[in-house]
């Protein structure tokens, strides 16, 4: 039943054949919530299915009904809601006017609990932020202090004329760091074909074996790099066979 705003979905569980007078979802569509729509989705033509809605409507139904009852108890706590938490922390008797007190703690603890569990939320989501933009910021710092230079490019270039006997030359990714400038096998750090240390006072070129740690290897200029072709292909081949 809908009025082009609200809409309310009704099957018969409470007696076969017969409408059940409540709905079991009841949803306005300008004011539609991430469950909702959850929900809606299983009523889409490419994936219905009567028989797993109409099971699925006896706990939407109910959930429903709870959730009122729920809401109503902590706005308005009736006595057997009151006793219910009274007698679990009151030692004394539960006199008229200790309900009625009791009355007034509910409702409060209740907007507590609440307000706690959002302002938890709040912060948690305010820290994550806070520590992303302090990563972000660091990771900004950490580039700006990266400078690639013409002789890091004409290396990268020489690794690449000596690999692509056997790898497509998009598969050869450099990327610049501080410390070194790292050559990898598509773009992934598990993969480095080498390292190049050519910012110091002294250059190296750093190479990888089947343990995959470094071992640096003392060149004069970019062009020793060619000295080194035979351990630069073992290396590729050794990622192509894992």
């Amino acid at each position: 039943m809908t009025n082009g705003i609200q809409y309310q979905f009704y099957t018969d569980l409470e007696e076969k054949n017969k409408m059940d007078e409540k709905p079991f979802l009841e949803f306005d569509i300008t004011n539609l919530k991430e469950n909702t729509v959850h929900e809606i989705n299983k009523f889409h033509k490419s994936h219905f299915d009567v028989d797993k809605i109409v099971d699925n409507a006896s706990a939407l139904k109910y959930t429903r009904e709870i959730q009122k009852q729920i809401s109503e108890e902590l706005q308005t706590p009736s006595n057997e809601f009151v006793r219910l938490f009274a007698n679990r922390v009151y030692a004394g008797r539960l006199t008229e006017k200790v309900m009625e007190e009791f009355k007034g703690l509910v409702h409060r603890a209740y907007n507590q609990l609440i307000s706690d569990k959002i302002n938890d939320r709040l912060n948690s989501a305010l820290n994550k932020e806070a520590q992303k933009q302090k990563t972000d910021q660091v990771e900004a710092v950490e580039e700006t202090k990266i400078n690639t230079t013409e002789e890091e490019m004409e290396g990268y270039r020489i690794v690449v004329a000596i690999l692509r006997r056997k790898l497509p030359t998009d598969r050869i990714v450099c990327r610049d760091t501080q410390s070194y400038f790292g050559i990898l096998l598509d773009d992934n750090n598990r993969k480095p074909l080498c390292r190049l240390h050519l910012n110091g006072g002294k250059k190296y070129i750093g190479l990888f074996h089947e343990q995959k740690n470094e071992v640096k290897q003392h060149i004069q200029s970019v062009d020793d790099i060619y000295l080194f072709e035979k351990e630069l292909l073992t290396t590729a081949a050794l990622y192509e066979t894992e």
